[in-house]
């Protein structure tokens, strides 16, 4: 290892995570940044960087041999983190990045040569999408249904993505931005529009208590349900509680991409965030379920820390980089890292609290609640 890598965003409730995570699987050499004063006053041997300051992000990337960006929110600072690494000689990992960034190092040209660019190396989608291709191995023809959802602290970051992402456009359109369209699933290899409907109020299998059900095809889902060759793909995301949906939908189609009225927009999706876990333990919970012909397959995530899942994910993947493991170019996370290594990393981490695989009929419950 020639250089150090480099942690933005390390005040973030991701990046306090990670670097003790990469700690862990042996990176001793790692040097942290961020643009919170009040958390350098408290780690005074950390780097102050702000990737708004093209300078400052320069001096922070220089030297390092790979940079792992988990500042945000991704859809504002877009590819400025990416080209900065990447003009100082460094890999880049990225916890988001998704289908934006992917779009503007593509049309850029940046990525050259031996450079490694890991692009959705967190929870979600990199995490997410690895996880049908452990239940089967090939997926051409199958159907996959996923409920994905919690009850835990936002990061500001966290809830400005979340904003931005309400606001989708066409995915016929081929914008760089389309981030995923509400109600919609994928059939027969293409979304279609209205597929599906909210669930309002239910009880579901692995989730405590009522919840309520949202349909969402996300971009990353898309690609995902393209290249498995999935029939069909319906995605929930799965609310608890009554505050935080209503504050999206409240927002939606009302926040530029301008970081003051963003800032404010994620205030209240945390705050709405906040009234919904009160007196409630934390956790996040993702079930898949996949169905081919009569059978089908369950496997189901738990963790207490969606935070600390996302630090594995993407600390296992710049370790892949480091040793060679992923190849020179552009990537996405679910394409360069091995699903069933991926899902050992995150166990031997801590950073599940329970996962299970198992089989059952297809029109048979998967599981009693409470067995996991």
């Amino acid at each position: 290892m020639n250089g150090p890598v480099a942690v933005l965003g390390a005040a973030g409730l991701v990046g306090r995570s990670v670097v003790g995570v990469l700690h862990e699987l042996g990176v001793g050499h790692v040097k942290t940044g961020d643009r919170d004063a009040r958390w350098l006053a408290e780690a005074a041997q950390h780097l102050h960087v702000d990737a708004d300051d093209a300078a400052s992000l320069a001096r922070f990337c220089a030297g390092a041999e790979l940079v792992l960006n988990c500042a945000g929110p991704s859809y504002l600072l877009l590819d400025r983190v990416a080209r900065a690494a990447l003009a100082a000689g460094a890999h880049y990992v990225d916890i988001s990045g998704d289908r934006p960034v992917h779009h503007l190092l593509t049309a850029s040209g940046a990525v050259t040569g031996s450079s490694r660019v890991v692009l959705s190396a967190g929870m979600m989608p990199g995490l997410a999408n690895l996880v049908p291709h452990v239940l089967g191995g090939d997926l051409a023809g199958a159907d996959l249904v996923v409920h994905s959802g919690g009850i835990e602290r936002f990061s500001p970051a966290a809830a400005g993505d979340l904003v931005l992402s309400v606001d989708g456009v066409d995915e016929a359109q081929q914008d760089a931005y389309w981030y995923g369209e509400a109600l919609a699933a994928w059939r027969d290899g293409r979304p279609v529009s209205g597929a599906l409907a909210p669930l309002e109020d239910v009880e579901l299998p692995y989730f405590p208590g009522r919840v309520s059900l949202v349909p969402f095809l996300t971009a990353d889902s898309v690609r995902l349900a393209r290249s498995a060759g999935l029939a069909s793909l319906d995605w929930f995301t799965v609310f608890t509680g009554t505050r935080l949906r209503p504050a999206l939908s409240r927002l939606r189609g009302r926040v530029p991409r301008e970081r003051a009225a963003l800032t404010a927009a994620a205030d209240e999706v945390i705050a709405a965030g906040e009234v919904d876990r009160a007196g409630r333990d934390p956790y996040y919970l993702m079930a898949f379920t996949l169905y081919t012909g009569s059978s089908a397959r369950t496997a189901v995530l738990r963790t207490t820390s969606s935070f600390r899942l996302s630090a594995a994910t993407a600390a296992l993947a710049v370790r892949a980089v480091l040793d060679g493991s992923v190849p020179p170019g552009l990537h996405h996370a679910d394409e360069v890292l091995d699903p069933a290594q991926t899902l050992r990393g995150v166990l031997e981490l801590g950073a599940l609290s329970a996962f299970d695989v198992h089989d059952h009929d297809r029109c048979s419950e998967p599981i009693e609640e409470g067995v996991l």
